[in-house]
């Protein structure tokens, strides 16, 4: 299992996605995120990510965590991410190796076809303001989500 991360941009009811265009996911549009490192914080890695990925710098005193996921796949847990949602960040988007060009959508009209399938069930809750612990059961390939459960909780 891998400790990952996810940090969704918000202004004027937007947020930044990107289209992912290498390793897993390729081809998907997503907020920024990625592998949490030895020795590293789930909010720093974050941060980190977000840097990486989008030319973004942050402050993790600045991210407010709104999810705790665990993503299966055949029944095998691989990934649990630390949702974090962001709205003071410095710099401009801009497209990297990792990720395309970065794209203001609003909030209730997401690009759910090119997302993955599960983020039309937990996308719309953090971004109404829902903090949740949530397991998401996909398929092999991730292509079909067999069950969704969550539970509100609060993220200290």
């Amino acid at each position: 299992m891998k400790t990952t991360t996810l940090c969704l941009c918000l202004k004027n009811d937007s947020v930044l996605l990107s289209e992912k265009l290498i390793g897993f996911g390729a081809g998907k549009i997503n907020g920024y995120g990625g592998k949490v490192l030895e020795n590293e914080t789930p909010a720093a890695a974050a941060v980190r990510e977000l840097f990486e990925e989008s030319a973004l710098s942050a402050e993790p005193e600045d991210l407010v965590q709104v999810g705790l996921i665990r993503f299966y796949f055949s029944n095998i847990l691989k990934f649990e991410c630390h949702v974090y949602t962001l709205k003071a960040w410095q710099g401009e988007p801009s497209a990297t190796e990792e990720m395309g060009t970065p794209t203001w959508y609003p909030i209730n009209s997401l690009p759910a076809e090119k997302m993955w399938v599960a983020d039309a069930l937990w996308f719309p809750l953090v971004l109404q303001g829902h903090t949740i612990d949530a397991d998401v059961y996909f398929n092999e390939d991730g292509s079909i989500v067999e069950d969704f459960t969550y539970a509100e909780t609060k993220f200290t």
